[in-house]
Parts: structure tokens; C-alpha cells; sequence
């Protein structure tokens, strides 16, 4: 407590005293430590904590601070920038320390793509909301020894902070690159970064996943420990708590733009710490340790020089012996903390779900079954693939679909592969006349789906500052597109938007008038809405095009950032507006059967009717989370958290109802094909 007391009054004295922090990742093992520290010992200071809640995060890990009133929990993806910006302005955060990532070297030989995703496209999107919001006094981001690569065996001095990055597996690869936009960011736009480098950190809570608690648990319930190759590779290991008051001190002393490694200089085999947790279960070793076959590349050394951290006051407190005793007395004690991780256990765990892909069996270690294909030359990539095995029902359909890494483009392939539909993904950039040809030679397809565009990275705010590139693929791109099209003789199906409308005299809000199809748009909030208008206009010229204005897309999948209903759920406030709404479960397929009827001209696509964000919010709560609360505010108050406005609007869906009666309306449909298929049972 005297410590405890003492260093509190040394940090009053120091230069930065935050006052709002967000922790992203703090679910989490590291970052809940870090995060529960702050809470107890700075009473002062708010600390907002946002987790998704992935596999190895656990809202348990956060119990010590839940009763706190400087504490708040967020459940949201840092990948959502609507969410991260909301939170930076309406919590008046002026401190991140950034935590959130895909952290398993193993998952990542597997899933490589999740964890671009997580590392540096939700780093990217951070750095980029700092930038809008201009608030941000601190921002930690937390990398790791790996980035530095293999350190040589007989090295006497470990990498220090300004060593040459050379990671060697797609997890350090993406912390490396997560790392060079927090260096550009704060280069270019002067953000207050900061970062840190750590050794491999064990203590309580940590998800079974990684070494030492994997061989805890093992060793627990009489299993054998698995080891990689032959266990000579040499770790260095810092307990939880110790990390922990190392970013205690970096958050208040460290240097804005300066990198701080934190790290021990006490290393061990991997061999040897199995050794050590067998005595501690008396158990004999030789017996107990299985050699098993190595990572596809498993660096021998990390050694890291930490005397940057130490000039700030810093010290390893923990000893090894004391630090594992008290790790394995809390697994002892908490041996369902995590429930099933039977599958962490493995000899060489993978990581099989990703958000938005079903996985099969047969698919572990592949992003998406769907999308494997060869090169010449090449083993398989996870690149678009093409489908030969024509379906005997469909014998004169081809597609070619653009779009590949977009949601709508990306549920037109695993459709056409359910209905047995041959199709390609197009390689070529819209804009590019002469890669959209070469794609039409190559493919020779009876259909082109268009689902590529900017709909905003990742939100409509990303256009109204990147204004040309908007341009660029939104309308030059479709237009070329569209033209290449014609001159082949082929229909295009373009999935535009119904967010060119706005509720006004003639249509207003809970009235049942809905914009037709003949409507000119008259919404000019955004720059997106912009260039779709304008794009759509100019597309009539084209008789050969199918227009198919979306709105507010909803799927099934509710752990897609790009759903509605995932987005919203995770807001605090939500504005409550009637809107049409689109239920892709229901109108992709309807889709593929409009260019298998040659369908042309303007629809409005989106179920018949409108439903408002409370009555989706509720069937949420009585299908999903009874525990589900929110709080409404007004349009204009919302415009306050986002840079471009939002199109609120009924769409009158009496055209594609005529050509398909089945059609259901919005609530039915997400009764059918959303909330039904994903309800849970809640007992009284």
C-alpha cells in the first residue's frame, strides 16, 4: 500500500495526466490488467473499455472494476469507425491505449486475413478517427518483441528500439505494418503516438491458447504437454502485473513519438518451462512431454534491450518461481474460467470461425473455402475463385462478379456456389477500361454483378475527404464498367443505394409515401449520396443495366461490423426513424433471379414497408439480449458525432413486389430470416 501510495504521488508530479482513457481490447488478458489497475489506482481518471468479445476475450477478467464508477464497458469492433468516433466524441477521450489485436502465432499461419483485418485495418481506422476528432493527447499502441524477428542465438545485447523490423509469420507481420501507420500518423498528422514492444507475459486470466497456461491446464488433468520441434527455442517471460505498471508508467512519462521495449533479461527454453510446470504438479516430465510436429517457422530468440524503460523508473518485481506459483494456484482455482477450450488445448489450435463465413471441417487453415483457386506455378492463394462444375440447371449461366471483398460480393459467390452457378470474381479495377476487357475475354460471362464501389472506409465520412478517389471508382468506374458491358452485349446488374432520398413535404415520415422509382434523388448530405445520385442518373443513358438501390443492408449474421443491427446494438444513443431496410438473406437471391429474367431499368430494393430503429432494437431484445439498453437522440444531435449526414427515407417497393408477390415486408422478414434463426432461449 506504502508503494502503491508513494508511486501515485511520484506520477502526480509528472508531465501527462489523462483524464478520459479508452482501452480497446480491454476484455481481454493484458489489457484488463492494465485497465483494472487504472481504475483502482487513479480513481480520478475515467476509463471506458471496448472489447467485441471475441474467442479469448472474457468479461470476467474486468470483475474487480465493474462496480467502479469510473469504469464503463463497451461492447463494439474497433473496426467500426461509426463506433470508435461516436465513443472518441461523446466520452471526450483523450487518451487510447491500444490493446485490441489477433494475437496467436498459430491462428495466424491459418487465418492470416482476420488478422490483417484486426491488427491493421482496426488500427488504421483508430489513427484515422484521432485524426477527424483532433482530441487525442496519447495514443499507446502495444505491438511486441516479434516485430523485431529471430534474434541471434549468440547475441549479448538484445534488439533495442530502433533495431530493423523483420517479422517472420503473418502475426508479427501485421503488428509490424500495424506499427508503420502509428509512426505515419504521427508523422504526417502530428498524432501523440506512442509505442511498445513486450516480451511473452503469463499470469492470471490469460486464454489457454498460449504456452504457459495451455501447460497448466494440461498438466491439471494428467495430459501430455506438446511441444513444437524440439523445445530449444528460447523465450523471455514477464508476469501480468509487472506489464501492467509498465504501462502504468509509459501512459504518464513516456515520450510522445519514442517506441519503449518492455522486456526481462532472464530467457527460457520452452522445454525447460514445461519442466518447471511438471514439478510444480510433481508430475515426471520425461513422461509427461510430447514432441510434436513445428510451426511452419518458429523463430529460435527473441532478446530485447529494455533500458529505455528502465531509465523511466521501471523494473521487473516478479520472480519466476513466485510468478508461475501464483498462475498455477488461479487455474487450480478457476479451472472453468473459460469454459470449453478443449479446442485451445490442441498441439496446434486453430482459430476455425471467422465473422460472416460458415466453416465445414474441411476448411480449417483456409480463409474461406470458397475463394481458393491456383496460380500458375503457385500453390493455392486466397484469391476469388472460379467455378467450372456447371450446375445441369443452370447450363448457360456464367457471372462475373466485382465486388470480391466487399459483403454483398462476397454472399454472391457462396449463392452461386449453393446453386451450382459457375462464376468468377473480376480482377480487374473498374476505372481500368482495359483490365475490365481483358476480365470479359477471359471469363465470357452471360452476367456481370457490380457490388464493388467506395461505400466509405469504412463509413460515408471517409468520402467527404477523399473526394476524387469517390469519383473515381463510384461513377468513372461504374460507368466504364457499364459501357464495356453494352459494347459486349451482356446486362449488368448495379447494386446502388436508396440513401439519395430524404423524408420531405411531399414524403413525409410516417405517412406510407414512399420515393418511387421515377423520383429524382434529393438527398446531397454526403458526398457518397452524391456521386450514387449522380452515377444512377447518367446510368439511364445505359439499356443494358439493372439498378438495384439497397438500403440499411441486414443479414443473419449478427456478427458482421457491417450489418445494421450489429451497428446499432453497439451504439449507446440511436436516433429512432422509420426507414426501408434491406434483408440481404432475402433479395441476393431475388437478385440472381432478375438477371436470370434479363430485368433492367431502376429498382427499389428493399422489403415492402419501414420499421424505426427502436422496433429493431426490440426484437433484439426479446429474440437476442433481454439486458439490451439504449438511449435516443435526436437527428441533430447526432449529426454532432459524424461528419456527413445520414439519408433517413420510405422506398416504395410496389415494383419489385409486382414482379416477385413473395416478397415479404421489413418485419417479416427479419422475423424469418434474422431473429428467428439466431434466437435464444432465456430461462424465467
Amino acid at each position: 500500500m506504502v508503494l502503491t501510495i508513494c508511486f501515485g504521488l511520484f506520477l502526480d508530479m509528472a508531465a501527462y495526466k489523462p483524464k478520459n482513457i479508452l482501452v480497446t481490447g480491454a476484455a481481454g488478458f493484458i489489457a484488463s490488467h492494465v485497465a483494472n489497475r487504472l481504475i483502482r489506482n487513479y480513481p480520478q481518471y475515467k476509463i471506458v473499455v471496448l472489447d467485441k468479445l471475441d474467442y479469448c476475450s472474457n468479461l470476467k477478467n474486468l470483475n474487480p472494476s465493474r462496480s467502479s464508477p469510473n469504469f464503463k464497458f463497451i461492447k463494439g469492433d474497433i473496426c467500426s469507425a461509426d463506433i470508435v468516433n461516436y465513443i472518441l466524441v461523446s466520452e471526450s477521450i483523450d487518451t487510447i491505449m491500444h490493446f485490441a489485436a489477433q494475437t496467436h502465432v498459430d491462428n495466424s499461419f491459418g487465418n492470416s486475413f482476420e488478422f490483417t483485418q484486426n491488427n491493421i485495418y482496426g488500427t488504421h481506422v483508430l489513427l484515422e478517427a484521432c485524426k477527424l476528432t483532433g482530441q487525442i493527447k496519447r495514443f499507446i499502441h502495444v505491438s511486441t518483441d516479434e516485430v523485431y524477428g529471430e534474434t541471434d542465438g549468440d547475441a549479448l545485447v538484445g534488439n533495442h528500439e530502433a533495431s530493423q523490423l523483420l517479422p517472420t509469420n503473418p502475426y508479427s507481420a501485421t503488428k509490424a505494418g500495424a506499427e508503420m501507420l502509428v509512426m505515419a500518423y504521427g508523422r504526417s498528422y502530428g498524432l501523440p503516438v506512442i509505442t511498445t514492444r513486450g516480451n511473452n507475459v503469463y499470469g492470471l486470466n490469460q486464454y489457454p491458447e498460449k504456452l504457459i497456461p495451455k501447460f497448466i491446464l494440461l498438466a491439471m488433468s494428467g495430459k501430455p504437454l506438446p511441444i513444437h520441434g524440439d523445445g530449444s527455442n528460447v523465450r523471455s517471460y514477464l508476469y501480468v502485473e509487472d506489464v501492467a505498471e509498465a504501462f502504468e508508467i509509459i501512459l504518464h512519462k513516456g515520450e510522445l513519438g519514442h517506441v519503449y521495449n518492455i522486456g526481462t533479461d532472464k530467457e527460457r527454453r520452452v522445454i525447460d518451462v514445461a519442466r518447471d510446470i511438471c514439478n510444480l504438479f510433481s508430475l515426471d516430465a520425461d513422461a509427461t512431454i510430447k514432441f510434436v510436429e513445428n510451426r511452419p517457422f518458429n523463430d529460435q530468440r527473441y532478446f530485447l534491450d529494455h533500458q529505455k524503460l528502465k531509465n523511466l523508473g521501471w523494473s521487473e518485481k516478479t520472480t519466476w518461481e513466485e510468478g508461475l506459483k501464483k498462475t498455477k494456484e488461479w487455474y487450480v482455482q478457476n479451472p472453468h474460467w473459460w469454459g470449453d477450450v478443449s479446442g485451445a488445448l490442441l498441439p496446434h489450435p486453430r482459430m476455425l470461425m471467422m465473422p460472416g463465413i460458415e466453416r465445414n471441417a474441411s476448411d480449417v487453415g483456409i480463409s474461406d473455402s470458397s475463394n481458393v483457386v491456383k496460380n500458375s506455378g503457385e500453390k493455392a492463394n486466397v484469391i476469388p475463385a472460379a467455378k467450372s462444375t456447371l450446375s445441369p440447371e443452370v447450363p448457360c449461366l456464367k457471372f462475373l462478379i466485382y465486388g470480391k471483398t466487399g459483403w454483398i460480393g462476397g454472399l454472391l459467390g457462396k449463392i452461386c456456389e449453393k446453386q451450382g452457378i459457375p462464376f468468377e470474381y473480376g480482377r480487374g479495377r473498374l476505372e481500368q477500361r482495359s483490365q475490365l476487357l481483358a476480365d470479359i475475354r477471359s471469363v465470357q460471362p452471360t452476367h456481370v454483378f457490380n457490388a464493388a464501389g467506395v461505400t466509405g472506409r469504412p463509413n460515408v465520412d471517409w468520402c467527404e475527404s477523399h473526394k476524387p478517389e469517390t469519383i473515381r471508382t463510384n461513377v468513372v468506374g461504374t460507368l466504364t464498367l457499364a459501357d464495356v458491358c453494352r459494347d459486349h452485349g451482356i446486362l449488368m446488374i448495379n447494386y446502388a443505394t436508396g440513401c439519395i432520398f430524404e423524408y420531405d413535404a411531399t414524403h413525409p415520415a410516417d405517412s406510407g409515401v414512399g420515393f418511387k422509382e421515377q423520383d429524382s434523388p434529393n438527398f446531397t448530405g454526403s458526398y457518397y449520396s452524391k456521386t450514387k445520385a449522380m452515377v444512377e442518373e447518367l446510368l439511364k443513358e445505359y439499356d443494358n443495366v439493372c439498378v438495384l438501390r439497397v438500403r440499411m443492408p441486414i443479414s443473419s449474421d449478427l456478427s458482421n461490423p457491417r450489418n445494421f443491427i450489429t451497428k446499432i446494438t453497439q451504439y449507446d444513443k440511436v436516433v429512432n426513424i422509420p426507414n426501408s431496410m434491406t434483408v440481404l438473406d432475402e433479395l441476393l437471391p431475388i437478385s440472381i433471379e432478375m438477371a436470370k429474367r434479363n430485368c433492367r431499368g431502376i429498382w427499389n430494393f428493399t422489403n415492402s414497408g419501414v420499421i424505426s430503429h427502436n422496433e429493431v432494437l426490440e426484437m433484439y431484445k426479446n429474440y437476442i439480449d433481454p439486458n439490451l439498453k439504449w438511449v435516443n437522440f435526436t437527428a441533430e444531435e447526432q449529426a454532432k458525432v459524424i461528419v456527413a449526414p445520414r439519408s433517413n427515407n420510405k422506398m416504395d417497393a410496389s415494383k419489385l413486389k409486382s414482379e416477385f408477390p413473395e416478397l415479404l415486408s421489413i418485419k417479416e422478414s427479419l422475423m424469418k430470416y434474422v431473429f428467428e434463426p439466431n434466437k435464444k432461449t432465456f430461462s424465467a
